[in-house]
């Protein structure tokens, strides 16, 4: 079997990648990683049990649009043991779920029989974009995450934040931070630093605001969606207030909806904050003539503009019309001029440029 080295310098030679030296830097990690689950069983002692040694897991963090993700899916790929690779939003409320039917089954502790089943399925787990918000998953990662060392799985994980950062200024957070602790004992840390954005090249000189609405722009439209993620995507769902928020498609770090699917329905402010925390890039269709007709739907867009411009998220968007005639008459067109304006704005290289080296955890409430 090639390493991941191996394969990556084939990908940088046949043209597939280009060649950066922040993601070679972490190759000797995966490296690592592979050999230690691969190893033959080591045996201590005489008497004792050969055992089979555990290797430290990786928390690879950085800026968006660096190939953490990448790489990481690369490994996936290509690694002989059985693996899962799932973003940790994902990963969670899949526990959240597990959880919830064992107490339906009377079963005290709700977590032994989620953790036993996925323990029973994988050696690796593969995590995208680790980034815990929710208090309900900042109190139980800590059990979860022993129970899997214990057992002798290996995590990966990428993720926009440093371990410190993690639910940063949450709920109770003391109670979180020997996670952190656990986290830092049994993974291995690696921050990679590259100077170049590969998300935001594959945008570069690109537009971001298709109008209007025809055939021609939802090409336009696919066609950057499928540059993003390979046509990779699956449903996200979002927890929120005991609440399920459900993103149509998702793929490292991007998102993709219809108008409606977000402003159409009884969202507010929290559930934008959610999205906005779980993507880098929002690719929104359809927004349609706003008016006095659909008020409602024009201040939740209102609303999701705001967070998404606070996060600096990257929009990319099909529209009726240009953003100074998207609302022209009614109550709150007014309003709307900001909205517009910011519109304007983040269509700018000068916005993307500006916006990228900021960190996710700057994001502020809508409005504010």
């Amino acid at each position: 079997m090639k390493t991941l080295s191996q394969i990556y310098r084939q990908l940088v030679a046949d043209g597939t990648l280009t060649r950066d030296p922040a993601q070679e830097a972490v190759l000797p990690e995966f490296e690592r990683i592979h050999k230690g689950l691969t190893a033959a069983p080591v045996k201590k002692g005489w008497f004792r049990k050969a055992e089979i040694e555990t290797p430290k897991g990786l928390y690879l963090w950085g800026g968006v649009g660096r190939g953490k993700s990448m790489i990481m899916d690369l490994f996936a790929e290509n690694l002989d043991v059985p693996n899962r690779r799932v973003h940790f939003h994902a990963f969670m409320q899949e526990i959240h779920k597990g959880m919830h039917a064992a107490r339906q089954q009377g079963i005290e502790d709700a977590l032994a029989p989620v953790v036993a089943d996925i323990i029973g399925s994988v050696r690796l787990l593969a995590f995208d974009e680790m980034q815990i918000t929710d208090i309900t998953d900042a109190m139980i990662v800590g059990r979860l995450f022993q129970a899997l060392f214990d057992a002798g799985v290996v995590v990966i994980t990428t993720s926009n934040r440093v371990p410190d950062d993690l639910y940063k200024d949450g709920l109770n957070r003391q109670l979180f931070l020997p996670f952190i602790d656990l986290l830092e004992d049994r993974m291995v840390v690696h921050e990679m630093v590259s100077p170049t954005d590969y998300r935001q090249d594959k945008l570069a000189g690109s537009p971001v605001y298709f109008s209007p609405i025809n055939e021609e722009t939802r090409s336009q439209i696919d066609a950057v969606w499928q540059d993003l993620t390979g046509g990779q995507a699956a449903p996200l769902t979002l927890t929120v207030n005991k609440r399920e928020v459900e993103i149509p498609g998702f793929h490292n770090g991007v998102a993709r909806a219809n108008f409606y699917d977000l402003c159409g329905k009884p969202l507010g402010p929290a559930d934008f904050l959610a999205l906005a925390e779980a993507a880098r890039v929002l690719v929104l269709e359809d927004i349609p003539q706003l008016s006095r007709s659909n008020f409602n739907e024009a201040k939740r867009f209102v609303t999701l503009i705001d967070a998404l411009y606070e996060a600096r998220v990257r929009l990319i968007c099909s529209a009726a019309a240009a953003p100074e005639f998207l609302y022209v008459e009614g109550a709150g067109s007014f309003e709307f001029d900001r909205t517009a304006s910011r519109l304007r704005e983040m269509q700018s290289e000068e916005w993307t440029m500006d916006q990228t080296s900021a960190p996710p955890s700057e994001m502020k409430s809508p409005g504010h």
